[in-house]
This record gives C-alpha cells, structure tokens and sequence, in this order.
C-alpha cells in the first residue's frame, strides 16, 4: 500500500471512529525499564487495579491440568462457568453473558443497543470505556457533571432524553474511587424502569464490589430479576487476580442476554480464563486474603497522603485517587524512580493521580518516592 493508499484507507472509517482516542493502558514494567534504562525487577506497578497478590494457587492448579487440552478451541458458551456463576449468584445460567473481561461487556452492551442516533448517559470522572464504546458506535454522549467526584444519580435521571438507550452506573467507580449505597441505586433503578421502561437499559458495572466493606456488600443480582432493564457486569480481573486471563461476565434477563450474545464474538473467553474462574470463584480463602491485604493498604495510603497534606478521595475499591498539583511532573519524578502510577487528565482531572494499592513494601516505596518528590513537609 502506497502513501496515498493509506490516507484513503483511513478516510473511508466514519468520522466517529476517526475521533477516538486510544484506551491508554497503565505503562508495562519492561517498557519503563527500557524507556530509563532501570532493572525491571526493582519497579514498582501501581497503575492499573490489579490484584498485588497475582493469580491464587487454585487458579494456577486448575490452568495446569488442563494445557494438554489447548489444541482445542474453548467451550464457547462457557457451560461449567455459567453453572458455577449460576449456583453463587441464584439466577439462571441462560441469564449470564461471559465475556473477555468486564470491558469486554461494556463494548457488548454498546454495540448491542446503541447506533447513530442514540444517545448514552454517564457520569464526568466516569471510566473511560464507557465515552469510547459510545463513540465508537457513532452514539451521541451526555455527560452527567460529577458530584462530589462521582455519580450524581438525580441529574443522570433528568439527563435521560427520547433518544438514550443506554446508561452506565460504576459502582465503585474508577478512577475515582466513589461508592453509591444500595438504596439509591435501587431508587435509581425503580425510576428509569417506570419512566422509560425497557426503551433504556441500565450497566451497573461492580468491577471493584468485591474490594467493598462486607456491610456495604448489596445483592445485585436480585435486581436483576426484579428488572428487566437491567445488565450487571462483574470481573474476574480485580480481586481474583485473573487480569492477564481476561474474563468477566454480566448477569441479565433473557431479552437483554440474547441480544448480548448476538453480537459477542465466538470464543471470546478462553479455556484456561474458564477454568481458573471456576476455581477463582471457589476460593474463599483467596478472596478474602485480597479483601484484607486492600483494606490494610488503602489505610497506609490515606495516612501517607495526611501526612503530606495532600486532598484524597475517600475510596472504595483497590486504588485511592490523591491530588499532587502538577500531576505530569510529578508522575514524571516517580518514573524516574521506578514507580508507575495513573496520570488522569484525560478524565478530566489534571491534577491528580491515581495509585493502586499494592503489597505492604509497594505501598511504602510509593510514599517513599512521592516525599522526595514533593519535598517534606
């Protein structure tokens, strides 16, 4: 293909597509020892949500026993998985919808039910993947300012217009770290399925529920028989240390579950992510180890953050959103230091960072780093 040849390949895509910036992805360990010539086995990672613990032992076991069987293609309707999910979460397993992570289901339930001429509602500070999955089906955007940094559910509602087909709700959400209780959500809820029935569907994404305190801890799932408008999306990617497997699933009643499954790809979550959620989803012990070592963390972050008389918000899932002024430079300095960290600006936070928690001497090298990057108080 000659120069011009390319030029025209590009023009051909709709404008909409045109206009998407790229997800940009916490920077790769290797990539930063490369980029400032440092022993990769010395940085630290704090940038992308993930599980400090790495992938639990019953995951690893279950991945083992079945290598022998990859020359094989994946049970694509994810039987044993759905069954599993079925006996945790009380719902029928032709209600759940699998998919290559949580993210996976976003893009889904966009391309599912909205086109140009539709219009999504979400929240200012909301993931990002909810404005590029609506950008990429040519969708308009209404954009909810923030309240208090996150979701401000009355407004969402008032935003919702002739032409929304879809809402999305992150709760906990990232990058800000935010939490709505059940009883607003569930208000929320009642509302959109009374004023606008099965015309808008509601994404409550839980990507970070299982980072929750256990009395903060609601049963979605039965919202989901209560409301057919509904789609619940969870992962395996956060708290069970599955990121690098890539498997997440949505819970949903048959009308929203079938067209999901239309336009899922073939195969889309792979034997061994299959298995090691079975087994992920078995291991209690696992689970509440992650739950701990999250909540022990967190509270050295927000100490570390008092003491260097730094704004914070109060988080609820498994990273802690802190303001550092000149974000760039800052997050510059750690670099330089080997520690990686989220710069949010295009979230529309130029001032802040967003750090992940990490085992207890990731956390300490972080506040280390940060100190001498900003001077002692």
């Amino acid at each position: 293909m000659n120069r011009d040849d390319s030029k025209n390949a590009a023009a051909a895509a709709p404008d909409y597509v045109l206009a998407i910036a790229p997800y940009q992805a916490g920077k790769p360990i290797d990539e930063l020892a490369r980029e400032f010539k440092l022993d990769p086995a010395g940085i630290v990672k704090l940038a992308s949500n993930e599980n400090p613990l790495g992938l639990p032992e019953s995951a690893r076991r279950a991945i083992t026993d079945i290598v022998n069987g990859l020359g094989r293609y994946p049970d694509p309707n994810g039987f044993d998985l759905k069954a599993a999910l079925s006996a945790r979460y009380g719902v029928p397993a032709d209600w759940i919808t699998l998919g290559n992570g949580s993210n996976d289901l976003l893009e889904l339930a966009s391309l599912a039910l909205l086109a140009p001429g539709a219009a999504a509602v979400y929240a200012q500070h909301a993931f990002a993947v909810y404005r590029l999955a609506t950008q990429a089906r040519g969708a308009r955007h209404i954009v909810v300012p923030a309240r208090d940094y996150g979701h401000d559910l009355d407004r969402m509602y008032d935003a919702i217009d002739a032409d929304t087909r879809l809402v999305f709700i992150a709760n906990p959400n990232n990058p800000t770290g935010t939490f709505l209780p059940a009883g607003q959500i569930e208000a929320f809820l009642a509302r959109v399925h009374d004023g606008w029935g099965g015309r808008v569907t509601v994404l409550l994404d839980e990507a970070y529920n299982e980072y929750l305190d256990p009395e903060l801890r609601f049963d979605s799932a039965r919202w989901v028989e209560q409301y057919s408008n509904l789609i619940v999306s969870r992962t395996f990617s956060k708290a069970y240390g599955l990121a690098g497997l890539r498997v997440g699933f949505a819970m949903a009643q048959p009308r929203l579950t079938d067209v999901l499954n239309r336009v899922r790809q073939p195969f889309n979550v792979n034997s061994l992510a299959q298995v090691a959620a079975i087994a992920a989803l078995g291991d209690a012990a696992f689970l509440q180890q992650s739950y701990e070592l999250n909540k022990a963390g967190k509270q050295t972050l927000v100490d570390g953050f008092t003491r260097l008389g730094l704004e914070f918000v109060p988080s609820y899932g498994n990273f802690v959103l802190v303001r550092v002024g000149d974000a760039a430079r800052v997050n510059l300095e750690l670099l330089k230091k080997g520690v990686i960290v989220r710069p949010v600006a295009g979230d529309g936070l130029p001032e802040w960072l967003r750090v992940s928690i990490g085992l207890a001497e990731e956390n300490a090298r972080f506040l280390d780093a940060l100190t001498a990057t900003l001077g002692s108080p």
